[in-house]
């Protein structure tokens, strides 16, 4: 986790201490969706199975200078978690809208990492508990909280026609309920296009 905030602090500090230069790239836009891999870790040392989930959304980038940009998002994501154990298998499926805001560096002219902070506001939930005998299957509501956010990393590639290609690892920050200290995490794999 130290590792992340480093590299975090010294994207941000680099970006900073470069003047900012003349580009002759234009602000774009763009719709990107793709799949999610997700799950909560609770307390910092045990993590849940894996929810397979989807996101879908919107975004924007703005070029700050030869190689910088920055792009905000406005997604619709599936997330949530499994709990397996001998009694059964305990799913809860969190829906969010996030926003996140990522600062991106091209080191390289279709190679892209990038960086940011997201927020995100649950909009549903739905949890089920299969106990493997429909005689004790139950249905059980846990409220989580309505706002989360965390830290964004990821790279990829962008075609000189706009379409790009995509990893990026969610670090979830704040609690999803307020016992035993769960955040998300997320593993996204995503295709973007430029209107």
């Amino acid at each position: 986790m130290k590792t992340i905030y480093i590299t975090v602090a010294f994207m941000i500090a680099s970006i900073i201490s470069l003047s900012a230069q003349e580009s002759n790239k234009r602000a774009t836009a763009g719709i990107k969706g793709g799949y999610n891999l997700s799950s909560v870790n609770f307390d910092g040392n045990s993590e849940t199975a894996k929810l397979h989930g989807f996101h879908i959304g919107v975004y924007g980038e703005s070029y700050i200078g030869k190689i910088f940009s920055i792009q905000p998002e406005i997604t619709y994501s599936q997330q949530g978690y499994k709990i397996l154990d001998d009694s059964g298998t305990y799913t809860q499926k969190l829906d969010y809208i996030n926003i996140p805001l990522m600062l991106k560096a091209y080191p390289f002219k279709n190679f892209f990492m990038e960086v940011g902070p997201q927020i995100g506001f649950s909009i549903s939930h739905k949890e089920t508990f299969d106990a493997g005998f429909v005689l004790y299957d139950t249905s059980q509501e846990f409220e989580p909280n309505n706002f989360d956010w965390g830290i964004n990393i990821g790279t990829g590639f962008k075609s000189d026609n706009g379409v790009s290609l995509g990893v990026r690892y969610h670090i979830g920050q704040n609690d999803i309920y307020d016992e035993d200290k769960p955040k998300n995490e997320v593993w996204q794999i995503y295709l973007g296009f430029e209107f």
